[in-house]
Parts: C-alpha cells; structure tokens; sequence
C-alpha cells in the first residue's frame, strides 16, 4: 500500500467523515480501509461532498465539472454503494452514507470479486474490535443512540400488547414499508472472513424504504415482499436473534437480525459495560423467584449477558457456578434490552417482560436523529454550516463549535438552547429524509 500523506485524499476524506454525528475517528486502519475501498482521486473528490443529500448539479459546482461528467463520476461511486442515489418525484438526488450504519456495512453486503473482502473484513474487526475509539464513540458518545431495539412480539402478555406502538414492532415496519431487500448479513460476513464465524444464517438480515431503493438498484440486496420480510423476522425469532432498526419512528431504513457473537452493538455492550448502548423496548424483564427452576437457560441466551444466576441468600455457600436448581435468574436492568429473547426459552414460565418505569423516546425521523447525536457530540455546526466555503459561514460554524466546546453546565445550557430553538427549525428546512428541497 502506498504511503499516505498528512493532506492526501485518504487523509482528507477521513477528516470528511469525522464531521457525522456518527464519525470515525482517525486511525491508520482506517485509512487502509479508504484504500481498498476507492481510489486517492475518488477519496479526494468524496471529501467535498456536502453532508446533506445533494443533486448532481451540486456535485459538479462542488467538484468544477462539467454536469455530465459530474453524473458520470457520482454513477461510478454510487454502483459501488459509497454514495446512495435515490429517486424521488422523478428526479435523482445522492446521499454520501456515513461509516456506520452506511459504507462499511455496504461493502459486504454482496460478494463483491472487484474487492478484497477478506483484508477488508480484518481490517474492519481491527478498527471496530480491537481498537474500541469508533465503537466506544458510536455507542457511547451521547445519549441518542443510532439503533434501537424492537421487542419480540410474542413474548409481550396480552394485556401489554396495547402498549406497544407500531413503530415499535417490526411485522409494522415491514409491512408500511415502501422498498424491502435482503442482503448478507455485514457482521457475520466480516467474522467469517476472520475465522469467528456462528452458524447464524446470513441473508436474513432487512434494508427498507430509501435505503432499500438505492441497494436494490445497484444490486447490493435482493428484492422482498412483506410476507417473505415477515417470515424471516419470525426465523429469527426461533434462532433467539435480536431485531435492531434504526432509532426513528418513520421511515425505517433498517432492521438487523443479531446474534450476540457478532453483532456490534451487542459486543460492545458486552465487552465495554455500555448500558444502553442500543436504545431498550419500553420493557425490562422480570424474575418470579418462586418459579424460576435455576436452569439457566436464560442467561444463556441473553445478548447482552444481563442475566446472571444468582444462589439465593437463605441457601449455605455453594460451589461457583452453583448446581442447577440452587440458583435464580438476577437481571441488571441498566443493561437489559427488553427484546424479551430470555421470555420465550424460560421453560418455567418464570420471566415477563413489565413497562419500564420511563418511557423511551424514539426520535421522530432521520433529521431529528442527527441533530440530537450533533448536539449531543458538539458537531451540530457541521449539518448547519455543510458549505463553508464563505468567509461567514466559517466564522458562525466556529462560534458555534465553541459554544459546543464550553465547560459541561455551560455547554448543557447552551445544548438546551439549541435544542428548544433550532431544533424545529431544522426539522423544517433541513430534513433529511425529504428529498424535495436540495442544491
């Protein structure tokens, strides 16, 4: 591999990327990434893409080209899904995905011989698995998580059935969404090529509506109905894998069937004692004692490893782990999920999922997601100001980037400013998912 140079294209995409709520900080590992995944020239040109969708007559201001040999060069980029294009009342607008969830997920969704998949998968689980800056970042860098947790419909008592919304439930989401494709599985897939394979399926995992549109045009993921969606959800079910989609009410772009020995989310959880490092159901389990037989079975299957088996107080000191039967189910609430994968395999009937006592709030859209995690991670300036190319917008995007920087109280205050005032706002004009108003 070449030598990179502190401004080189590699370097200057990178610096690029890190401007997402959800960046990825720097690292040589991941500008080895950048490498197999396009060219310098490529990586330059990607670096002064706006944040925001954009039209290809934006991209060839942006970039000085002639229109067409704009269109040509984004055409180039997006069939290789580092760039999504997407069509929307007869006209095509591109979006550039941030690392995750977006371009590293995308590059394995397929077998792809143009790429070197298994280098790319180790260099990945390098970055993400060994060195814990982006995932300790992406999980843990604010209060707005990226993904959230969907409950497993059938573990839900009937009484409590009302009290879940239909954003909330994956057989909703599938069913009212416009596009549904089925790709393999981006986790699974790097850790096969890594030699850390389970025997989990790999095509079961969803991309829906805009996202969706994009990857089946370009033949990254195969086209599904949503009787064949809801029959995979429910395969997943029965293999105890957990549904995680994308932490906003409307227009859902994804739901990933995860299992916990690869999974991201549900490692990082597990190995860096994240709680709430995916946004929980509005439930958290519960433990009849009296009923618990002690099998364990419970904590086996837990993703997060929440549930330990516990020797009751009034039994004599017991050999570690205990005998089963001496021992009951203890959930730590901070980290249970409430996906309710421990309800259905508990053969005592012990276990039911019960409201939490605070309902979570689920961002309302893409936009509100992203200008929650920017404030949140003091990088609101970024979507804001996405052009500074003038003298003024520079100067607003540094005044604001140093209001974010202020000491913790001063800066919640101002967070809690910016919230009440501009959030709104910027749902109005700067709205992600609508795709009616671009440059």
């Amino acid at each position: 591999m070449p030598e990179k140079r502190p401004n080189d294209g590699y370097h200057r995409l990178m610096k690029r990327v890190n401007l997402f709520p959800q960046g990825a900080p720097d690292s040589d590992l991941l500008l080895r990434i950048f490498s197999l995944l396009c060219s310098e020239q490529e990586a330059a040109l990607m670096s002064l893409l706006p944040l925001r969708p954009f039209s290809a007559a934006k991209a060839a201001r942006v970039w000085n080209l002639p229109i067409e040999d704009a269109r040509a060069l984004l055409e180039k980029l997006a069939s290789r899904s580092l760039l999504l294009d997407i069509e929307r009342d007869g006209r095509m607008v591109y979006v550039v995905p941030p690392p995750m969830a977006g371009f590293f997920e995308f590059s394995l969704m397929r077998l792809r011989p143009d790429l070197d998949q298994k280098e790319l998968s180790r260099l990945f689980f390098h970055y993400i698995n060994v060195e814990d800056a982006f995932i300790r970042d992406l999980f843990a860098g604010g209060e707005t998580s990226l993904g959230r947790v969907l409950v497993n419909e059938e573990a839900i008592a009937d009484e409590k059935a009302c009290q879940v919304l239909d954003y909330e439930r994956a057989s909703e989401v599938i069913k009212s969404a416009s596009h549904i494709a089925v790709g393999l599985c981006y986790c699974r897939q790097k850790m096969a090529h890594v030699e850390r394979a389970c025997d989990a399926p790999l095509d079961i995992c969803l991309t829906l509506n805009l996202a969706a549109q994009s990857l089946l045009r370009r033949g990254v993921a195969r086209r599904v109905e949503s009787a064949e969606g809801l029959d995979l959800l429910q395969q997943a079910r029965d293999l105890n894998l957990v549904q995680c989609a994308d932490n906003v009410q409307q227009r859902v772009n994804f739901i990933c069937n995860c299992c916990r020995c690869c999974c991201e989310g549900l490692i990082a959880a597990r190995r860096l004692a994240i709680p709430n490092a995916m946004y929980s159901t509005n439930f958290v389990q519960t433990t009849a004692t009296h009923r618990c037989a002690g099998c364990g079975k419970c904590a086996a299957v837990c993703p997060v490893g929440a549930i330990t088996m516990e020797a009751e107080e009034a039994v004599p000191p017991l050999p570690d782990p205990p005998p089963p039967g001496t021992s009951k189910a203890r959930a730590a609430t901070d980290f249970c999920l409430g996906c309710g994968v421990c309800v259905r395999n508990c053969p005592a009937g012990a276990i039911r999922l019960t409201s939490r006592a605070r309902r979570v709030l689920t961002p309302v859209n893409t936009a509100h997601r992203l200008v929650l995690m920017a404030i949140e991670r003091g990088k609101l300036q970024n979507l804001i100001f996405d052009n500074q190319a003038y003298l003024s917008h520079r100067t607003m995007a540094a005044i604001l980037g140093a209001i974010l920087k202020l000491p913790p109280v001063k800066r919640l205050m101002a967070a809690e400013q910016l919230k009440s005032r501009y959030l709104g706002r910027l749902m109005e004009h700067v709205e992600v998912d609508d795709f009616s108003r671009y440059d």
